[in-house]
């Protein structure tokens, strides 16, 4: 086998050799077995005549480079056999792009490179110095060269047309595309590279879907808009195929429809709709409803009416316009001046709330373009009002008392004294009458047997001799109250939490000499416990202007003969806070120390035994009060639940770790509130329009 092969290509170079003049042949045709045989002869001026029958591919290599004058290196993956069969002569030009093709069968490519051409697997190709074309160049000739091209598209977006080139594509080569700046990177051969280009311009056009803009003259783009919209828009199908997907919105301004589809024919439908819409009427004062989504009817019907009132006395003023000229609402000045003479113009229908306006259509388009722009979903204000109050009060007492009765229940006349400090509840006297209200603390007395006072009948009381006192207390609270409250924009609101507390204003009692007395008592209910009461302006960046009312207070003494007695801390101010920033908004700081010494002259100043004739008291109060406040903007229906769910879900919390534990009772259930459901994503509203 080896020496066929070796045969045949010696038969060959032989024909290269032995052929003379500016033209030959080579012929090569298979002997017997597998071996091939060659010849040249001359087939015209520069024209050559190939014919390479199961040629070994070196051996055509070798030839070709004979004849063009190409240095060639073969990558030893490089085996085969060569089939060129030429029925005609062929320019020698032709020569190196046959060879190229035949190679590109076997699956092999050429690389040019430092003036050698290397014969490499068709894999391998890319990774070798092949040329590489510029965006603004052009593919030119090259045939079955490795090249690699630059795209840069100007419409359509490099990603999409991958998965369309790719199959286009050889096995081994690559298309690579670069979104940055929309652009393909391809390497291919020359000739499937000028495919690609053509393909690439052909797809890579301005697309007649653009968006277009419709100039209304008779009719209100708005409601232009809206109806179209529920005609051609159809979600299912637009979800299904993009290319029908339409997009309808109104621009008040200008009264002009604009409107975006992926189908041209669906613009060419969107044109014959809105030339069918904008017509006018026939009626000189048209009548139409508008249903408010937002907005209060009552409320915007008078900023309506404020509105034509005072255009139309603009449109009746000489030297505002002249005769010929329009009014602002776009109506001449004579009809504007009729129009505003009609009082009914602007209406509201409060059960649906909606907007009846009866008026031409230019009056109803500018009025239509007002109210689009009112009714919008309005901001809503979250705030957290805290509350924290800590407090510490320590005292302290120590006093020593004395006491003599003994000579109270004899007849004759006794003497008795002692020392007296302190309330009731703290002097010796007042034990010694009722021992069981004896105060708080360490009590410790000597009691000689009891005494019977003179002249009271029953009166019997113990004979305290000595009574030492001694008392040390610390009480401390930390109480931390937050008020939430949730309200629109620029609305009041008010929460109060607490008791209705009776107060006595007055009484009227008759005297016992009156035949028919009839007494009476004047009373007076108040809340008594937390009040928050707010009103929240939103400014255009974000910050909220709060006016604020915040009380706290509680029923100290409901036992005074004068009435009851109350404790109360009430702040009322306007702040400016940004959303979700917590500010200080009031406070109060107080500390009070009081010492108090009773004892008896004299006797109470002696050092060390004066003590036995004293009783000291000490206290001090602390208070810490602060209060701060916390807003938190909600623009969309999705912030709103997102906080409802975070309180919802931390009360049914709270709700659980109040259930009684299991134990040998009954379970009798506890309440509990209802497991939150979600709100459907559809169904959450638009954000609110940003201020």
């Amino acid at each position: 086998m080896k020496h066929c092969r070796l045969l045949r290509t010696g038969f060959l170079w032989l024909a290269v050799l032995i052929s003379s003049g500016p033209a030959w042949s080579a012929d090569t045709a298979p002997a017997e077995g597998p071996g091939a045989k060659a010849a040249a002869r001359p087939s015209g001026p520069d024209v050559v005549t190939l014919n390479f029958v199961n040629a070994d591919i070196e051996g055509v290599v070798k030839a070709v480079g004979e004849i063009t004058g190409k240095n060639f290196v073969l990558d030893p993956r490089v085996k085969g056999t060569v089939n060129i069969i030429s029925a005609k002569p062929m320019s020698r030009a032709l020569v190196y792009q046959v060879f190229l093709s035949a190679m590109r069968l076997q699956g092999f490519s050429a690389v040019e490179e430092r003036g050698l051409v290397m014969i490499v697997p068709e894999a391998e190709a890319k990774a070798h110095r092949s040329p590489t074309l510029a965006p603004e160049e052009r593919s030119r000739g090259g045939g079955d060269i490795i090249q690699t091209q630059v795209f840069r598209l100007k419409h359509e977006s490099a990603n999409l047309l991958v998965p369309v080139l790719r199959p286009l594509l050889t096995t081994n080569n690559s298309i690579t595309a670069y979104q940055n700046n929309s652009t393909l990177v391809i390497t291919d051969y020359a000739s499937n590279l000028q495919r690609i280009e053509k393909i690439i311009d052909s797809i890579d056009q301005p697309n007649d879907s653009d968006s277009i803009i419709l100039p209304l003259q008779y009719a209100s783009a708005l409601d232009v808009a809206q109806t179209i919209s529920r005609l051609i828009a159809d979600p299912a199908q637009a979800a299904a195929d993009p290319t029908h997907r339409v997009t309808i919105s109104a621009d008040a301004r200008s009264n002009s429809v604009l409107a975006h589809a992926g189908d041209r024919s669906r613009l060419v439908r969107v044109r014959q709709l809105v030339a069918m819409l904008d017509t006018p009427t026939s009626a000189g004062g048209n009548i139409h409803v508008i249903y408010l989504k937002n907005a209060q009817a009552v409320k915007l019907a008078e900023v309506l009416r404020a509105i034509h009132s005072g255009d139309a006395a603009i449109g009746q003023t000489p030297s505002a316009a002249p005769a010929t000229g329009s009014s602002p609402l776009g109506q001449a000045p004579a009809v504007a001046q009729s129009s505003a003479s009609r009082p009914g113009i602007v209406q509201a229908d409060a059960a649906t709330n909606s907007i009846i306006i009866t008026a031409p259509d230019a009056i109803y388009n500018n009025l239509r373009a007002v109210v689009e722009k009112l009714d919008v979903r309005r901001a809503q204000v979250y705030v957290e009002a805290l509350i924290a109050e800590v407090t510490a009060d320590k005292t302290a007492e120590f006093g020593i008392q004395w006491q003599n009765l003994t000579g109270l229940g004899k007849s004759t006349a006794q003497g008795f004294g002692g020392t007296n400090f302190g309330t009731a509840a703290q002097n010796i006297a007042g034990i010694a009458s009722n021992p069981a209200a004896v105060g708080h603390g360490l009590n410790i007395g000597v009691v000689k047997g009891s005494i019977k006072l003179p002249g009271v009948a029953g009166a019997e009381i113990l004979n305290i001799g000595l009574l030492v006192r001694a008392l040390e207390a610390d009480a401390n609270a930390n109480i931390l109250s937050t008020p939430t409250l949730l309200t629109l924009d620029n609305e009041e609101a008010k929460i109060v939490i607490g008791q209705n507390v009776p107060f006595i204003t007055g009484s009227y009692a008759v005297s016992a000499a009156a035949t028919t007395p009839t007494p009476f008592q004047t009373v007076e209910r108040k809340d008594v416990g937390l009040t928050l009461r707010i009103k929240p302006q939103i400014s255009e960046g974000g910050a909220v202007r709060l006016q604020i009312f915040q009380e706290v207070s509680n029923v100290l003494d409901s036992t005074n003969a004068s009435g009851v007695i109350t404790r109360k801390r009430s702040v009322e101010s306007t702040v400016l806070v940004d959303d979700g920033q917590i500010v200080v908004i009031g406070g109060l700081i107080e500390d009070s120390v009081k010492d108090g010494v009773e004892k008896i002259p004299g006797l109470g100043d002696i050092p060390i035994l004066g003590g036995l004739f004293k009783y000291n008291t000490r206290s001090r109060s602390k208070t810490n009060l602060m209060v701060f406040l916390k807003p938190t903007l909600i623009r969309s229906a999705a912030s709103a639940d997102s906080l409802s769910s975070d309180r919802y879900d931390y009360i049914l919390g709270e709700q659980v770790k109040a259930r009684p534990a299991p134990s040998v009772l009954p379970d009798l259930g506890s309440p509990s509130l209802p497991p939150r459901q979600n709100v459907p994503a559809a169904a959450a509203d638009k954000p609110a329009a940003p201020k």
